[in-house]
């Protein structure tokens, strides 16, 4: 069965984005293999606001990646060459998980995770620690959020500080 894997870069005090949703802290480090870490998926999850985020920046899908986008307001004869998702996912997702391909991964944002672990959809945790304080911003969990256990599976420190922390969920 596929898994759904939610990596993300995470600040040290627990933000996935700034105030204004920017991302510029995040660091590009050369020792990780951006390209390795890609080619472990070939469908993408986004909620709406990370979608707009990226459309924004001039980028609605990832290469290579099917992309599959969560809202309840975007209409999918809007959007060719995307999958627009409503509330009634979990159905969706299940089979999603049990056809053919690589992982998925679940890009973002905090709100959608939230929602997929309640749900127990989520596979791993997989955050890239970055050694900066943001203050303020969009949090990786947002409340109310369901407690939940997880197993660090592996981990890796790159020289930059950043920290590569991949947990199962329990």
């Amino acid at each position: 069965m596929r898994k759904i894997r939610f990596s993300v870069a995470m600040s040290l005090d627990g933000y996935i984005a700034g105030p204004q949703g920017e991302a510029d802290w995040i660091i590009m480090d050369p020792e990780i293999d951006f390209a390795a870490l890609f080619s472990q998926f070939d469908t993408i999850l986004l909620g709406r606001r990370t979608f707009e985020a990226m459309a924004g920046e001039g980028r609605t899908a990832m290469p290579g990646m099917k992309t599959v986008v969560f809202s309840t307001t975007l209409r999918q004869d809007n959007h060719s060459g995307l999958t627009i998702v409503g509330t009634d996912y979990q159905e969706f997702l299940s089979d999603l998980r049990r056809g053919s391909g690589k992982d998925i991964w679940l890009f973002g944002g905090g709100a959608l995770f939230a929602s997929l672990l309640a749900a127990g959809l989520v596979d791993t945790v997989e955050v890239a620690l970055i050694p900066i304080l943001l203050g303020a911003g969009i949090p990786l969990l947002p409340p109310p959020a369901t407690r939940t256990k997880l197993r660090l599976s592996n981990h890796h420190v790159y020289k930059s500080g950043v920290m590569m922390l991949t947990y199962g969920v329990a």
